[in-house]
């Protein structure tokens, strides 16, 4: 093992190598995302006007079509800009958490390995929540199509959001953030070990591609498995934040305005496959992007510590 193997990276250098890996995870999945948005908000669009997209292919067909290729990246400026904290604070406040929550049970008999994963996950979740929620609320009111002429880019929608809805406004959602935040750290963290663990490994050394692989499925399934927990959190957050209250468009109105009470509304109303709305994209880009996620940060890290 060489020098640089085992050190464990101060803050900082963990800030960057995750803020270096979200970036290229966004940059590579962010169409996906718009897909998944557009998708969650059906239930509020008519489908007997044809505005209702029956497919991934089809909903990308008709974005490009019907609004272009740049539509694809509409609204990208606003998590770009908190993409960078907001996956350097998943692994490095993860790992403040960690220590925290390892005191808390150090007194207790039993290994709490995968327990304290899940409490640390999901309190990194939820401070990750209170940071970019105003973040997300932007990006999904650039996304929405009924909004295209309404916002000419993302500097144009803080301005408008905060001028015709005030500054409180950019609040919206957060408590279904933290929900959803919190629950995918929580099932993310405290299952990404174990999954990997338990994939094939080289019994000698392996090799960096061998072990970026390994890192890539285990950020994949981790990825999957941890979408499928939030996704109807998710749902509930986007369609709260879509909702403008001083437009005219009553498609954007809805009955509920925190996690549960919503999650419960759209069960009763939609069933449960209305809670799983934009699944499908969602897994296509959290899944491998988990994955990317998970490669590029432990690239960089590596790299990093040969400056420690």
């Amino acid at each position: 093992m060489s020098s640089s193997e085992g050190k464990t990276l101060p803050f900082g250098y963990q800030f960057l190598a995750g803020a270096v890996a979200g970036v290229c995870e966004i940059s590579v999945m962010y169409p996906l995302d718009v897909v998944k948005t557009r998708f969650q908000q059906q239930s509020a669009t008519a489908s007997s006007n044809g505005a209702h997209y029956t497919g991934i292919v089809n909903c990308f067909k008709r974005i490009i079509s019907e609004e272009g290729v740049s539509t694809l990246y509409r609204g990208i400026v606003a998590p770009i800009a908190v993409e960078a904290p907001k996956r350097a604070m998943k692994f490095a406040t993860q790992k403040e958490f960690t220590k925290l929550v390892r005191n808390t049970l150090s007194d207790r008999p039993g290994d709490h390995a995968q327990l304290i994963s899940i409490i640390s996950g999901t309190l990194t979740g939820i401070t990750e929540a209170c940071l970019v929620s105003s973040f997300e609320l932007v990006k999904i009111r650039m996304q929405d199509k009924a909004n295209h002429t309404l916002y000419k880019n993302t500097s144009d929608c803080v301005r408008k959001i905060w001028k015709t809805e005030g500054a409180f406004s950019f609040f919206r959602g957060i408590e279904s953030a933290c929900w959803r935040n919190g629950s995918w750290n929580g099932a993310y963290f405290g299952m990404i070990h174990t999954i990997r663990s338990n994939l094939p490994q080289n019994v000698n050394k392996p090799t960096a591609s061998e072990e970026a692989m390994r890192n890539f499925l285990a950020g994949t399934i981790g990825g999957i498995l941890a979408t499928t927990v939030n996704t109807p959190f998710d749902v509930v957050k986007t369609r709260i934040q879509s909702y403008i209250p001083t437009s005219s468009n009553v498609t954007r109105i809805y009955t509920y305005n925190w996690a549960w009470s919503g999650v419960y509304y759209i069960a009763r109303t939609e069933g449960i496959r209305g809670l799983y709305r934009g699944f499908l994209p969602k897994v296509l880009r959290l899944g491998p992007g988990g994955g990317i996620l998970l490669v590029v940060f432990d690239i960089v890290s590596t790299a990093l510590k040969k400056y420690v």
